[in-house]
């Protein structure tokens, strides 16, 4: 019994160890001031890494394969509708008006 605690506790830790790696980073990222086209989508990239790994291990679905699918899935679609229907107008209208 005290065995698989310990394996538990030992996910648990490599977890930590990379969601910090993925922190050390995005904060390099930032300090080195690459160009924006450059930061924003490899700062998105690593957030969905670390909400990623929050979800499958400390939210428990990394044995629930399609329910972390669905958790990671949804909102990006959801995300990427909403964005279009946002900037995708704008972005036409100010490309007409040049």
């Amino acid at each position: 019994m005290a065995e698989g605690h310990h394996r538990g506790y030992r996910i648990y830790a490599v977890t930590w160890f990379w969601l910090l790696v993925i922190t050390l980073l995005e904060v390099a990222i930032v300090l080195v001031r690459v160009p924006r086209a450059v930061l924003v989508p490899s700062l998105v990239v690593l957030a969905l890494m670390k909400a990623a790994l929050i979800m499958a291990y400390f939210m428990h679905l990394a044995y629930e394969r399609l329910a972390l699918v669905y958790a990671v899935v949804v909102p990006m679609v959801v995300l990427t509708v909403v964005m279009f229907a946002f900037i995708g107008p704008d972005a036409l209208s100010v490309h007409h008006l040049r």
